[in-house]
């Protein structure tokens, strides 16, 4: 396959950031009165905003906008103090983004974390990768699953959007890559089921990173 770029989720895809999105979270739901839940159950609430992660964590009664915007506000005191706790690179990453690297791949990132975060995230954990550009969730652009931000990497980087390969973890990531004419390919490791990742439109599934390396 003729792939000139990459665009890559970042949570549950790059890094395995759930251990610490569940310990914030719960210490927000706690201060709340509410009950907390495990790093599976957070699985499936993650990857569409932080707005969204509270909205599904708090119990079905108390989803109410005033609740979840303190629940958003306690999770995002919680997570600046404990981002780098726990989160890593995934198994096989380095060596991926190593293999890219040497095949001349242009690499961007795209995610749903507020945007200061994913940078931060990034210059503190992958900081020995070029990613041009690194682009999380801001006020003046629709989230994934709209294109808009997937299509302007692709207009910035001068490939064509049927060149780049996107490799995300979530039903989101893959609609997001159909949206943008984009060939979606679903990350098994990450915080998601296969059965999610094809019926979003994921056109390959792939178990460890070193296999993306074998579709280039």
């Amino acid at each position: 396959m003729n792939f000139e770029a990459v665009i890559f989720d970042l949570d549950g895809t790059l890094l395995d950031t759930i251990a610490d999105l569940t310990d914030s979270m719960n210490i927000a739901l706690n201060h709340l009165g509410f009950p907390g839940h495990d790093a599976e159950t957070c699985k499936k609430f993650v990857g569409d905003g932080v707005e969204m992660f509270a909205f599904r964590a708090l119990p079905e009664n108390n989803r109410d906008q005033a609740t979840v915007a303190e629940c958003v506000a306690l999770m995002r005191q919680e997570y600046t103090k404990r981002w780098a706790n726990k989160t890593r690179p995934y198994s096989g990453i380095p060596q991926l983004l190593d293999g890219l690297t040497s095949r001349n791949l242009e690499m961007a990132i795209l995610s749903n974390k507020p945007h200061d975060s994913t940078k931060e995230m990034v210059a503190a954990l992958l900081s020995k990768w070029r990613f041009n550009p690194v682009a999380g969730a801001q006020p003046s652009v629709p989230k994934k699953p709209d294109p808009t931000l997937a299509i302007q990497i692709s207009q910035q980087l001068r490939v064509p959007p049927e060149k780049f390969l996107y490799l995300g973890d979530t039903g989101t990531d893959m609609l997001t890559a159909q949206a943008a004419n984009m060939f979606a390919v679903g990350a098994l490791w990450g915080f998601r089921t296969a059965e999610e990742l094809k019926a979003c439109g994921a056109q390959l599934l792939v178990e460890h990173p070193r296999e993306v390396l074998k579709l280039l």
